[in-house]
């Protein structure tokens, strides 16, 4: 009989690669990874790992195995949610995964409400770069992920069911009485080439966004601090007279900022993804339908054509994806 356990480090060995990213998730030393691993084979009666040099991959037998396997942990999931829950009511735990700035006006909101409407479900919160989310479905780290559909395009991928939540503009941050404030109409960042910026980690997502924005409107930014948390930079702005960029979704109500839309507008496309191997998991659907009949949220209008890509999109690009949030 095959263990659930062991089957879900052979399909976390094909999703993360190595026995030592394995280990590292699951919080077990790699020696005791390849004992399970080499326990799976004997009940198996199957050759599913061959050593390359110093590491391992799987054969043809373990790839079988390891993406099947997926399936069956999912269906077991799936038959342990029906059992407990004859009645239909969702129940057990979803694993939420979703950008910084998603976390508050959009998934806390439906955790409360699904903790009236639906009190034996539980949701673990996970923020998740959208260059992670797709892996982090698959190795079953999360069951929904809120991410940027703009950053890694995920409606090719034929093993998850995408779903679009609507876009969410990138807009200027100005501290209150900047001279831009009493501008109501969209501000051109040619306007903002002395400013001082707050800008995020190199690399990231809005840092190459603010670059190639700012070059598009002829100056480079003179960056003064970088935080890789969208509060640090709101607070700078706030506090130290900075500018920046963000999402809409990222500034709220209580910073003592101002923000304006941009000329040209710039978007990025806010979408939810799950396995389609759970699309008929109870406690999955009511997640789903939660962070689909969210309130009204200005940020997210309906979704329409992006800012073009900052980073590689293709399948098969083996080159890394920014993070974003």
């Amino acid at each position: 009989m095959l263990n659930s356990g062991r089957l879900r480090l052979l399909s976390l060995l094909e999703t993360l690669g190595t026995v030592r990213a394995v280990a590292e998730a699951t919080h077990l030393s790699p020696s005791t990874v390849s004992q399970q691993l080499a326990v799976l084979e004997r009940e198996t009666g199957s050759t599913l790992l061959e050593r390359v040099g110093r590491r391992v991959r799987l054969t043809p037998a373990g790839l079988l195995l390891a993406r099947r396997g997926r399936d069956i942990l999912d269906d077991m999931a799936e038959l342990e949610a029906e059992l407990r829950a004859i009645d239909e009511e969702p129940v057990g735990t979803v694993r939420l995964g979703l950008f910084q700035s998603a976390v508050y006006p959009l998934a806390v909101p439906a955790v409360r409400r699904l903790a009236v409407t639906h009190p034996r479900l539980r949701v673990e919160l996970l923020e998740l770069e959208p260059h992670e989310s797709a892996q982090a479905l698959r190795s079953q780290e999360a069951d929904v992920v809120v991410t940027t559909a703009d950053y890694g395009d995920l409606s090719w991928q034929t093993d998850l069911e995408v779903t679009p939540l609507g876009a969410d503009p990138v807009v200027l941050v100005l501290p209150r009485g900047h001279p831009l404030t009493s501008r109501t109409a969209a501000v051109g960042l040619a306007s903002c080439a002395q400013e001082r910026w707050a800008c995020d980690r190199p690399r990231s997502y809005m840092a190459e966004l603010t670059l190639r924005l700012c070059r598009e409107a002829g100056f480079e930014p003179r960056v003064v601090c970088r935080f890789n948390n969208y509060l640090l930079q709101l607070k700078h702005v706030e506090s130290d007279g900075s500018v920046t960029l963000l999402p809409s979704l990222a500034v709220t109500p209580e910073h003592a900022v101002v923000t304006r839309e941009l000329s040209p507008p710039s978007y990025r496309n806010v979408s939810l993804a799950v396995r389609r191997t759970t699309t008929q998991r109870a406690a999955v659907t009511a997640v789903v339908a939660a962070l689909r009949d969210h309130p009204d949220i200005p940020a997210l209008s309906s979704p329409r054509r992006s800012t073009p890509p900052v980073g590689p999109r293709a399948p098969g690009n083996s080159a890394p994806h920014p993070p974003d949030g």
